[in-house]
């Protein structure tokens, strides 16, 4: 036992240097003028603390909701219901053992940062829904709220995503395609002003690492005119655990 510890906190340091090397080009996107960027890198770290909790680390490049170029970096803390057979059984080759929840709650912080723009806070709040569907697809609903200040305002946003996956085997290996939609409401224009359109897929690395290249399309209404905006994006996964049996 002692020694599945000490082999674990390597583990964790070992991949602790690596996020940070990954995370300092994200970080470095706030100096990038907003229309010079249509790639979004991320990094996401998960520690799996037990059963029950799990800590979350995300750093990435985004424009969701219409959202000007800009990095954000934060931490969060996920709480979930134990496993469910059915979903055990359609998340099998998904890294992300969240997925075989099927109520998974996540509050958050985030720092973001844009060209030219004061630094912003933002408050998470999240609960997310695993529903195992026929064919082995699996339906995830994940209700969000954005608490945003910068300077003296105060703005927020509700977000609705909805994201369908199945894995499918390609030899010994297991490809995880998925289609996802989300519309944002946003308090500042006071009606639902964006629509993102994701297509991806999440690939599986040995049993620490998943990669996730995707293609976003984005209907911002938000201001007059309309604008229609794409991009392609690539996040690098990261799950440990200091459990077992997560």
């Amino acid at each position: 036992m002692e020694c599945r510890r000490v082999s674990n906190l390597r583990n964790l340091l070992q991949a602790g240097k690596i996020v940070v090397l990954l995370i300092l080009p994200c970080l470095n996107c706030s100096n990038i003028r907003a229309q010079d960027s249509q790639f979004l890198p991320e990094i996401d770290f998960n520690l799996t603390l037990n059963s029950h909790v799990r800590l979350y680390l995300e750093a990435k490049n985004d424009r969701e909701g219409g959202d000007p170029q800009q990095s954000t970096i934060g931490p969060s803390i996920q709480l979930y219901l134990r496993p469910l057979i059915k979903l055990k059984r359609v998340t099998v080759f998904d890294l992300d053992d969240a997925k075989a929840r099927p109520l998974v709650v996540e509050s958050g912080y985030r720092i973001i940062k844009a060209p030219g723009a004061p630094v912003e806070n933002r408050a998470v709040e999240s609960a997310t829904a695993h529903i195992p569907l026929f064919l082995s697809i699996l339906l995830t609903e994940r209700n969000r709220v954005d608490l945003d200040w910068q300077g003296n305002t105060f703005t927020w946003r509700y977000r609705n995503k909805v994201t369908l996956e199945r894995a499918f085997p390609v030899h010994s290996y297991h490809l995880i395609p998925y289609v996802a939609a989300e519309p944002f409401y946003e308090s500042q224009y006071r009606k639902w002003s964006s629509t993102d359109l994701y297509a991806g897929c999440l690939l599986p690395v040995g049993k620490h690492v998943q990669f996730n290249p995707y293609y976003e399309y984005e209907n911002d209404t938000g201001k007059a005119p309309n604008r229609q905006k794409y991009y392609v994006g690539l996040a690098a996964q990261f799950y440990f655990s200091l459990t077992k049996n997560p």
